[in-house]
């Protein structure tokens, strides 16, 4: 049997998990549905006003897709990986050629698919909804699938390293709800105090959020990166985050039980 036959087996067999979980489906396209139509719809932006929403409806379109992009593959890994150790699942999986790198691939291109999907319905739904004049860069692929694949790494980390499902669960929202906020997705740089910006730049969701602004919004103002267009050389440092977060999280899941 190839890699690709043992990653494809894989995927589809926890594309068909995922699909089984009704609950788990609604959940996971209602949670961005219900944040757009209640910070998007509801509260509104103020461009004028001062407050948290001060920016144009476009700003914060990489708030909401990174809702997704980050939430849904943290605690997606985190209890996926956390379940499987307590099924001794990875034990069964040793004594089989797939390899810990291969499952977390398949487990990374099921996410994607997920997050695909849930990215087409919050670009609609913010652009219907919100009225924001956002551009459709092709860039948008890459920065939705690099940023899967560095967040199912993180994810494959917390489940490894925490003690069971809820342990997961629980440190995915505890890392994941701080991020959200913290790396320039629903709050700008100068609305934090300056003593804080180092710590926004240690955040792979910064480059996600600053990248993905760039390519989507033409008013933004983005600073390049190293001499590179902003869109471009934001998703090279994501590119470089999600390889490491992803070998990392490779690594980390149990060979044994």
């Amino acid at each position: 049997m190839s890699r690709l036959t043992r990653v494809r087996a894989e995927a589809s067999a926890g594309w068909r998990s995922f699909v089984r979980r009704r609950t788990a489906v609604f959940f996971t396209f209602f949670f961005p549905v219900i944040l757009i139509v209640i910070f998007g719809a509801l509260v509104r932006t103020d461009p004028t006003g001062e407050g948290l929403f001060t920016e144009p409806p476009a700003y914060y379109v990489p708030g909401y897709l990174a809702v997704v992009v980050l939430f849904t593959p943290l605690s997606r890994m985190g209890s996926e990986v956390a379940r499987h150790r307590e099924g001794n699942r990875f034990e069964k999986l040793a004594t089989t050629p797939v390899t810990r790198g291969e499952w977390l691939l398949a487990q990374t291109l099921v996410n994607a698919v997920i997050i695909g999907l849930a990215s087409i319905l919050i670009l609609i739904l913010v652009v219907a909804l919100t009225g924001a004049e956002i551009a459709f860069s092709p860039l948008l692929v890459p920065y939705i699938l690099i940023g899967v694949v560095c967040f199912c790494g993180v994810g494959a980390m917390l489940g490894s390293y925490t003690d069971s499902q809820d342990g997961a669960v629980a440190a995915s929202n505890a890392i994941g709800l701080p991020l959200l906020f913290l790396s320039e997705t629903f709050v700008s740089l100068e609305q934090l105090p300056g003593w804080f910006a180092p710590f926004v730049d240690i955040s792979p969701l910064t480059y996600f959020a600053r990248g993905v602004r760039a390519a989507t919004d033409p008013a933004a103002e983005t600073v390049t990166v190293a001499g590179l267009e902003p869109a471009v050389g934001n998703l090279l440092i994501l590119s470089v985050l999600a390889v490491l977060a992803f070998w990392l999280g490779a690594r980390s899941i149990p060979q044994t039980d």
